[in-house]
């Protein structure tokens, strides 16, 4: 495909080392990697995902999400995952482009453009789909603008309504209509999800969050295990286990105390998840990640 050997090139203009790359266009970011990665457990934000070299895996809960070139990923919600590059070599490194997807703009493209919401159930809050050309062009559009920053105001709103408007019109994308929609029941959820992300240490009341949502206990649990393929619980323990890995790692705390910041009472219990999780108890977990940095 033309447009993406564009894509690759224009990355490279800007993109000259591996890591996370923040531009000059609010929300847009660019990640490159030169090598086959391990997972790396993060939060995807609403967002918009396109490769432009390479191969990624995402796994979900249970589930594993696979693209690349020919594919991109949208989140309709904060969503615990596990990320890994499986296809990048240091003459052909793993490229991708990272938009941040706003709510409020996707609700003033589906009133503007009268995108129909069917009434169907949202569905997963995570999706691959296969990009198209007029897609592709709109990213390489907004992308260009980084080589003229003067027009970034005045033009990057316009080209980002229309990659929305893009990503809308493919049926698969009906959960991010959803969510933009003011008292659906996918906005309900996307509360609870906040909830539970601002609030993770502390002790999960099925029924606060039902009351929350506005809805009965058993409808909370069946919509939010629809929409990020786990449970409360198992979203709430996602959340823990990921940032007591990140305190381990940054923080230099001991097991315990990380224990005990992200809401867990046994030391025990905790090490017994986290090794489930990561596959090796925290001591060890975190030496070999200082071992991989080094």
């Amino acid at each position: 495909m033309e447009r993406n050997k564009d894509l690759v090139e224009l990355m490279e203009r800007f993109v000259k080392t591996d890591g996370t790359h923040e531009t000059a266009i609010p929300g847009l970011r660019f990640i490159r990697t030169s090598e086959v990665s391990e997972p790396i457990h993060t939060v995807y934000e609403p967002s918009l995902c396109v490769v432009a070299q390479g191969t990624k895996v995402v796994m979900l809960g249970e589930e594993s999400y696979r693209y690349d070139s020919a594919s991109y990923l949208t989140a309709s919600v904060h969503l615990p995952i596990a990320g890994q590059v499986v296809k990048a070599t240091a003459e052909e490194p793993y490229l991708s482009v990272h938009l941040q997807l706003d709510m409020k703009q996707i609700l003033e493209v589906i009133q503007s453009f009268n995108q129909e919401v069917p009434n169907r159930s949202s569905g997963r809050g995570l999706v691959i789909n296969p990009i198209s050309d007029s897609l592709l062009d709109a990213i390489l559009r907004l992308i260009r603008l980084l080589e003229t920053p003067d027009d970034i105001p005045m033009l990057s709103t316009s080209i980002i309504r229309e990659i929305i408007y893009r990503v809308l019109q493919n049926d698969q994308n009906d959960t991010l209509k959803h969510f933009a929609l003011v008292g659906s029941q996918a906005q309900r959820i996307a509360k609870v999800i906040e909830l539970l992300n601002r609030e993770f240490a502390k002790p999960l009341k099925v029924e606060e969050l039902a009351k929350e949502a506005r809805m009965s206990p058993s409808s909370l649990y069946n919509y939010f295990k629809e929409i990020t393929g786990m449970s409360p619980i198992q979203y709430q323990k996602q959340l823990r286990l990921q940032e007591a890995r990140r305190l381990l790692l940054t923080e230099n705390v001991e097991a315990a105390e990380a224990a005990f910041q992200v809401g867990y009472e046994s030391p025990s219990h905790f090490s017994r998840e986290y090794s489930r999780k990561f596959g090796l108890p925290p001591k060890r977990d975190l030496q070999r990640m200082r071992e991989a940095f080094l």
